[in-house]
């Protein structure tokens, strides 16, 4: 007698056939049912703070599975916890890859700077895909090295740089290279940060360490130190062990579209000034264990792909360009967060962060020009789709499109944090025999991209690649 085959009937027998049936056709569950083999199963390294972006993006209203946390501090993943209750939680990422990793497809890295690179390493060789928020790393070469692992262990990714998947970014990508302003030579981009303190003294003080940090899991791969809660849980972006400064946080939404609109490549070189903390007449304090107020950068890049020689001008800490003669009095330089100038032969084109409401200097200019449609195709809900946009692409696989793999994210790293390089070279400074301070580094620094070296100032290469406590090693 023949039965009805249902649904239900269908679900019930699979489960009888040897060996398991556990990929489900998506016809035979129903319309708006999403097969569980259609869901990407994300772990979350980092639960707090950016991450309480991150994986809700990822996560897409139940579109996608949050299956396991981590996090060093039990107080930043509170809100984490809450929503996905059923994600087992954990301490160590190490601990957490070990235990999880049969069930992971995918972690999204959110962290301080000093860890982004062992984590999202350790994942990769897992084989497993991997999200990581800018900057994508903390040093040149832990950038080099996820650079290329992604590329060896055919996963895909993705930087947290949201406005590469902006349309605003796209645009100004097309226009700059159709030659609406012609040859680029110059490019100004300026930062209202850092929002947190910076070129401050060490801090002191024995504290005690909160019960629900692991303060020897959040010192990672940094030098021992002792807990103090002038580092956590936001405010360690402005010390060289932990965070980037201005520079690591705002240079990879900014300078990215400079770099994808002039197709830059490796800079040869770069010099900075920076803000001085002064503690009374002719005396000058020089800290580094945490980056300066401010600075101002200089990065040069060669002619490449037809396009000129280009000079790149970083600002932070409240310097800005020089005003552009073709802005009104009254017409507003870049946005609250910054901006971006490019100077050209046939005039200029002012943006904000991600490249937002880019103009034609003059702005009557942007009633008068017929600007060429973007050649390069827009994201889906623009840059916040970047989450989804690398989650769709994980299931589809290596080699699926995204707007800040690491191929491209990895060089761009390379050249934000080439600026702190130049800033922490700087202050270096040697003693003489009469024991006053020498600055040698206060020079242009001439740099060779390939092999990661300055050719001119042994001194500053101490700053591409830094040793990790215990010795421990990143390798691909």
């Amino acid at each position: 007698m023949s039965r009805k085959t249902t649904r239900r009937n269908f679900l019930r027998d699979a489960s009888l056939v040897a060996g398991g049936f556990y990929i489900v056709p998506r016809h035979v569950l129903g319309r708006g049912f999403v097969a569980p083999s259609d869901k990407l199963n994300i772990a979350g390294i980092g639960v707090g703070g950016k991450a309480e972006v991150n994986l809700p993006f990822a996560y897409n209203n139940g579109s996608d599975n949050i299956v396991a946390l981590c996090d060093v501090d039990d107080r930043m993943a509170v809100n984490g916890r809450k929503k996905w209750p059923k994600a087992p939680y954990y301490k160590d990422y190490r601990v957490m890859l070990e235990k999880v990793a049969k069930n992971i497809d995918a972690v999204i890295v959110t962290t301080p700077d000093h860890m982004h690179a062992p984590m999202a390493l350790a994942a990769m060789q897992m084989g497993k895909h991997v999200y990581v928020e800018k900057p994508l790393t903390h040093d040149i070469y832990e950038a080099r090295v996820l650079t290329q692992a992604a590329k060896k262990y055919k996963v895909v990714t993705q930087m947290g740089n949201q406005g590469s998947s902006g349309d605003d970014t796209r645009n100004v990508e097309t226009w700059i290279q159709a030659g609406v302003i012609g040859d680029v030579h110059t490019v100004h981009v300026w930062t209202n940060r850092p929002a947190w303190p910076q070129g401050i003294p060490t801090p002191t003080g024995k504290y005690e360490i909160p019960k629900e940090v692991d303060w020897d899991l959040w010192l990672g791969t940094a030098p021992f130190r002792e807990y103090n809660p002038a580092y956590l849980p936001a405010i360690w972006r402005g010390w060289v062990d932990f965070g980037s400064g201005a520079l690591g946080d705002m240079g990879c939404h900014f300078i990215d579209v400079p770099y994808r609109a002039l197709r830059l490549g490796y800079p040869i070189s770069v010099d900075t000034s920076v803000g001085a903390v002064f503690l009374g007449f002719f005396k000058e304090a020089i800290y580094n264990d945490c980056y300066p107020p401010s600075s101002k950068t200089h990065i040069r890049f060669p002619a490449r792909e037809g396009m000129p020689p280009v000079e790149m001008v970083w600002y932070d800490g409240g310097i800005l360009p020089r005003r552009p003669d073709e802005l009104l009095p009254d017409e507003q330089m870049g946005e609250i967060d910054g901006g971006i100038i490019f100077e050209g032969t046939k005039g200029k084109l002012m943006a904000g962060l991600f490249g937002r409401k880019p103009t034609l200097l003059p702005t009557k200019l942007m009633k008068e020009t017929i600007l060429p449609p973007s050649k390069f195709p827009f994201v889906e809900n623009g840059s916040d789709g970047h989450q989804q946009q690398w989650v769709k692409a994980c299931k589809k696989g290596y080699g699926t499109y995204t707007s800040s793999d690491f191929a491209v994210a990895g060089p761009l790293t390379e050249t934000v944090i080439m600026g702190n390089l130049a800033v922490r070279s700087f202050n270096y400074y040697e003693t003489d025999a009469k024991g006053k301070r020498v600055f040698p580094g206060r020079r242009q620094l001439l740099w060779d991209g390939e092999k990661m070296r300055i050719t001119n100032f042994e001194p500053a290469n101490q700053f591409v690649k830094r040793d990790y406590r215990g010795g421990s090693k990143l390798e691909v």
